[in-house]
């Protein structure tokens, strides 16, 4: 058993640390800047000059894992980015989740990353040249709609939204919330789940459809903010109507009644990507609170000798160790026995990744004190980002029950 990473693993961990270090770290200033004056949802110049350099040396779509049987379209555009495997990535996103934009400017940013794996594994060529090519290129975003405000969403059995074939067309009708990125000026494809096929059995009722944002019909009602956080500029999370919108027969992913295979299908590898950056919020807290408290006194005494902070440090550290070896350990499994035999451990990481997150981040607000939970060091920010994490793509509630099913039936026959 090793625990090193390879001399690959290492190139590239370099290289994106390298870079984040030689460009992206001094551009935070202004980023800030620019995030501040104008509209509150755009692209900015800062972001587009920083993704022409990351792509220019070859760190771009590095999320991507191999494929096969995907031609080129031309000897300029390669499908696949790097084809980096799942525990290539992992270090790499853990570098990049240490910094709210860094996945951005290597193209490898949620949700864009689980709709290009969602149109390549499952969209026809004429989808990919569509929709695919441009999420590759960097030039256009995209979003997921699946949350309804009026339904559980954990079981997408719940979903109501309406998809109804007439002739060519589908018409889809409903209201889908926290649709992440939506805002973006730049987002212009929307992957959809509804229910298409309502007679059928509860896991055959549900499909996944291609909308383009300008379609007739779509309205975003309003954006919702977390913990007052409007994730801005990056599109924030959008609660969207959309009414007898029709798009072309052409535009459904896979075939009726196939959404629960694309989910499952997405959501692995998005989960485990959360995990990755969560580990890297932890290490980026884990930091901030390691340089503050030898700055801080009480009572006489630096907090950084104090028995209650050095344990609060070590105690951090113990726990990102541990779900950074779990993370590798799901990342090794998906890429080499596959996301299906590696259920529990994503289930597992992405249980475990987020609350780690938080209990250091809340462990580094109390040491920076009433600064902890002001703007000035991103710390507030941070937790509340994390915090969602334990409801998105799946509530924690969802994977435990997941993980103790399977550990019951590890024992279901001695019990019979």
């Amino acid at each position: 058993m090793n625990f090193d990473y390879t001399e690959s693993q290492r190139y590239w961990i370099d290289r994106i640390q390298t870079f984040t270090n030689n460009e992206i770290i001094p551009a935070l200033t202004r980023y800030h800047e620019e995030d501040r004056a104008g509209e509150r949802f755009k692209a900015l110049p800062v972001v587009d000059e920083l993704k022409a350099k990351a792509r220019a040396q070859g760190l771009w779509n590095l999320f991507m894992p191999p494929q096969s049987g995907h031609e080129p379209v031309d000897d300029t555009f390669v499908w696949e980015g790097q084809t980096l495997t799942n525990l290539d990535y992992a270090p790499l996103a853990e570098i990049m989740g240490k910094l709210p934009y860094a996945g951005e400017v290597f193209n490898c940013s949620a949700p864009d990353t689980g709709n290009m794996e969602v149109l390549m594994r499952y969209g026809t060529r004429e989808q990919k040249d569509a929709w695919l090519r441009p999420l590759m290129e960097g030039t256009m975003r995209s979003a997921f709609l699946m949350t309804e405000p009026g339904v559980a969403s954990s079981d997408a059995r719940n979903i109501q939204t309406s998809i109804r074939r007439e002739g060519d067309e589908y018409v889809i009708t409903g209201r889908k919330w926290w649709s992440s990125g939506a805002a973006h000026p730049r987002c212009k494809i929307f992957i959809l789940m509804g229910k298409s096929s309502p007679d059928e059995a509860p896991y055959r009722q549900q499909s996944m459809i291609l909308v383009p944002s300008d379609t007739q019909g779509v309205t975003i009602k309003r954006m919702l903010p977390v913990f007052g956080y409007d994730h801005g500029p990056h599109g924030g999370h959008a609660e969207i109507i959309l009414d007898n919108v029709r798009v072309p027969a052409t535009n459904m992913l896979l075939g009726e009644g196939r959404g629960f295979e694309i989910a499952q299908g997405r959501l692995g590898p998005g989960r485990i990507h959360h995990a990755m950056r969560s580990i890297g919020v932890a290490e980026a807290a884990l930091e901030a609170m390691a340089r503050r408290l030898p700055t801080r006194s009480t009572f006489g005494e630096v907090l950084s000798r104090q028995s209650l902070w050095e344990n609060r440090i070590a105690e951090a550290r113990i726990d990102i160790e541990m779900a950074r070896l779990l993370c590798l350990k799901a990342a090794y499994m998906m890429d080499t026995v596959g996301n299906k035999i590696a259920k529990a451990e994503i289930a597992m990481i992405k249980v475990a990744a987020p609350r780690v997150a938080l209990k250091v981040l809340d462990d580094a607000i109390q040491a920076h004190g009433g600064a902890g939970v002001s703007e000035d060091f991103g710390l507030a920010e941070m937790w509340a980002t994390s915090r969602m994490l334990r409801i998105a793509d799946g509530p924690d509630e969802v994977h435990m029950r997941q993980i103790a099913r399977m550990e019951f039936g590890k024992y279901a026959e001695a019990a019979e």
